[in-house]
């Protein structure tokens, strides 16, 4: 039973990433690595094939060996949270600061992480943090 129900997380988590990369203002980041976590304990077959998918599987390799987050998904998140916070803003949404306070606590999470793995090696070299907060 558990199995079934991370297939089904697996799978939905991979079709809203590939929704992610084509339609602006949805990322493809979270879904992805929420799908990766959910074929690793419920479908050994996918797993492997996420991490050898030549769309998906440099950054999954990225992230789950050196945590790298790389600059321009950064960018690209950045400049889609800030296009839907002020759309929002036109609109006078009600949760606008909410949503906008949710964005800021978001993009400070995906800074603190190396977007290269040079960076990453210059962390480790220096004796810095991955992280920030790590």
């Amino acid at each position: 039973m558990k199995k079934l129900f991370y297939n089904i997380l697996g799978f939905i988590c991979l079709g809203l990433a590939y929704i992610g990369v084509v339609t602006p203002g949805i990322p493809f980041s979270i879904f992805i690595v929420i799908a990766a976590w959910a074929f690793a304990k419920g479908n050994d077959r996918m797993h492997k094939w996420l991490y050898n998918h030549k769309l998906f599987g440099k950054f999954l390799t990225n992230w789950s060996n050196k945590r790298v987050f790389p600059f321009y998904a950064k960018i690209s998140m950045v400049l889609m949270m800030s296009l839907s916070v002020f759309l929002l803003w036109l609109h006078n949404s009600n949760g606008t600061i909410y949503v906008a306070i949710t964005c800021i606590l978001v993009a400070i999470w995906a800074w603190r992480y190396p977007d290269s793995i040079e960076e990453h090696d210059r962390r480790v070299q220096s004796g810095k943090r991955i992280a920030w907060l790590k």
